[in-house]
């Protein structure tokens, strides 16, 4: 073999593999301490892409997650409401059995109207909740023709859509979606004589109609038990206890429609929390790197660039020989 000084061949090629299994070194040393097996594009291309678009999708997967936990809540403040709703007309008619006693003076009878128009108020107050500025109720319904115009609880003409969608899938608008109902609490609360038996109705003939209302017993009258203000509240006399019950089954019937809403959002929430759940796991199967097989990897790289090292330092003292030579 023969010797040469200008060109070591054996340093060049041990220096080459140190390059090399330096850099898987590192490679391998950059995936165990971020723990992802794609550090760089080209570790792995297709990869990298697909786990984007799964990265993408599991954001907005709990997005939509977020978006239902608030409808329930939303659902969840409208019901706790309607409860009260009816605990107040609950509260009325007794009020009413109240004050049918034989015992009960004049100013008994007074007292329990008192407190009746009082409640009236509340009823009203309550409707008017909202849901961080939303109204949770709509107020009335015209329909004309086809036409249905909904009227938020202020009096102000709303949409023809008293509904609010919740998107439940990762596709937003594109996707499913839960609507959630403005629940027309008021309507709930209004009665219109005409469709009420007489023993039902509001009583035209003993008092004074509410306001903006004309008091005429051949007339069908609306009235209701959530009043504006004041002047507005019907007197405890004028109302029977069937006006009472049939606002309880309203209510019943509100709450009820609440109910299976509420139950729609959680079962797509626990289905949401499911897909998500998956993706992540697919997405770990692409991106996350196995600690065992590349701790093994970076314990055969670190021993072969030791190796190398070594390799190349004998590789460099080998033309000394030449000086053997010389002398």
């Amino acid at each position: 073999m023969a010797i040469r000084i200008s060109t070591n061949a054996g340093a060049v090629a041990a220096n080459y593999h140190l390059g090399v299994n330096s850099t898987k070194l590192e490679r391998s040393m950059a995936r165990l301490a971020s723990g992802t097996r794609i550090n760089r594009p080209s570790d792995d291309a297709g990869g990298l892409a697909v786990s984007m678009k799964l990265k993408s999708a599991i954001n907005r997967l709990s997005g939509a997650e977020l978006n239902i936990q608030n409808g329930i809540s939303f659902l969840e403040v409208q019901d706790g409401i309607l409860e009260s709703i009816g605990n107040i007309v609950d509260r009325m008619s007794e009020l009413k059995g109240l004050s049918r006693d034989v015992m009960k003076n004049a100013r008994d009878q007074a007292t329990y109207n008192r407190e009746f128009k009082d409640l009236q108020l509340q009823l009203k107050d309550m409707i008017s909740g909202t849901f961080n500025g939303v109204s949770l109720f709509a107020k009335t319904v015209e329909v004309e023709g086809t036409t249905e115009t909904i009227f938020d609880i202020e009096g102000g003409q709303a949409s023809n859509d008293h509904t609010i969608d919740v998107f439940t899938s990762a596709d937003g608008e594109a996707g499913a979606k839960v609507s959630i109902h403005k629940a027309l609490a008021w309507s709930a609360l209004t009665f219109n004589s005409g469709d009420l038996t007489q023993q039902l109705a509001y009583s035209a003939g003993k008092n004074a109609a509410p306001a903006n209302q004309t008091a005429d017993e051949n007339t069908a009258i609306d009235f209701t038990l959530a009043a504006q203000n004041l002047g507005s509240t019907i007197n405890l006399e004028n109302v029977s206890v069937g006006v009472f019950l049939a606002a309880m089954e309203n209510i019943a019937g509100l709450r009820a429609q609440n109910g299976a809403t509420m139950s729609r959002l959680e079962f797509q929430e626990v289905n949401i929390s499911r897909q998500r759940s998956n993706m992540e796991a697919a997405l770990g199967r692409i991106r996350d790197v196995d600690m065992g097989a590349e701790s093994t990897q970076m314990a055969k790289y670190s021993v072969l660039r030791q190796a190398s090292a070594a390799m190349l330092a004998q590789a460099n003292t080998s033309p000394e020989v030449a000086l053997m030579l010389i002398r």
